[in-house]
């Protein structure tokens, strides 16, 4: 097996696909995918252009769908709900399809929809996906950060050397084997030094100063969360996410 660590979608290879992409925005859309699908939703339609998911959500029924609009850290008028994980309770979710738009998250579930596995991974269900890659072993997986706004994100490479640090720990794996680009070795280097203080680094990332703004510390709280999720995102169809039977 090989990591390579994209820090954005746009950063990824447009001349081919790997065997496992993994879509990682930790602040805040593949957590809140992962968080709903663990409450009970039926599936969860990503979207990168808000009007597509108005368009393709008034298909549904209004008690079995949800639609959830987020941009700039902010709910989007005519959505049901941002994109806070906390507002996935069973209560709201179960039983629906959860509709999303986000700023950064769901155009890198978008830019690597084609590969014929993409899973949603963020700290809250590291351990899922760790246990995924180490049952299934494809050979060449894209750890694919959203960042914001086509820049880097801390979160997001936390996240991803969170995977690779647990994927060492766990196999027969030479960092020398396992690592596929520099990012990688990156991402584990920046994962080493916050493993125990990542509420503290996301208060210096500038998305996590973003949300703080908006009154968003608890969602904060409930991102730097690590392995407290045992469900894992796995597209179903183009753009569709469930949990795998």
């Amino acid at each position: 097996m090989k990591l390579f660590v994209y820090h954005t979608p746009e950063q990824t290879p447009t001349a081919q696909v790997p065997d496992c992409a993994i879509v990682i925005d930790v602040l805040r859309a593949t957590t809140t995918i992962a968080t709903a699908l663990n409450a009970g939703a039926e599936a969860v339609q990503a979207f990168s252009n808000i009007e597509q998911l108005l368009e393709v959500s008034e298909q549904w029924a209004p008690d079995k769908r949800l639609r959830a609009g987020e941009r700039g850290g902010a709910p989007v008028a005519g959505c049901d709900m941002g994109n806070s994980p906390l507002d996935c309770t069973p209560e709201k979710v179960k039983g629906r399809r959860l509709f999303i738009s986000t700023t950064n998250g769901t155009r890198a579930l978008q830019r690597v929809q084609s590969a014929p596995i993409v899973l949603a991974a963020a700290l809250v269900n590291r351990q899922a996906t760790v246990k995924y890659l180490l049952t299934n072993q494809p050979e060449t997986v894209w750890l694919v950060g959203s960042g914001w706004e086509g820049t880097y994100s801390l979160e997001d490479t936390v996240c991803a050397g969170a995977i690779a640090h647990s994927l060492l720990a766990q196999a027969s794996y030479t960092e020398d084997e396992l690592v596929g680009n520099d990012e990688v070795i990156g991402a584990l280097s920046l994962y080493h030094r916050w493993q125990n203080q990542l509420l503290e680094m996301f208060h210096q990332a500038s998305h996590g100063k973003r949300l703080l703004r908006l009154d968003g510390h608890d969602d904060l709280k409930y991102c730097a969360q690590t392995d407290v999720l045992h469900i894992l995102p796995i597209q179903q169809e183009p753009g569709v996410l469930g949990i795998e039977n």
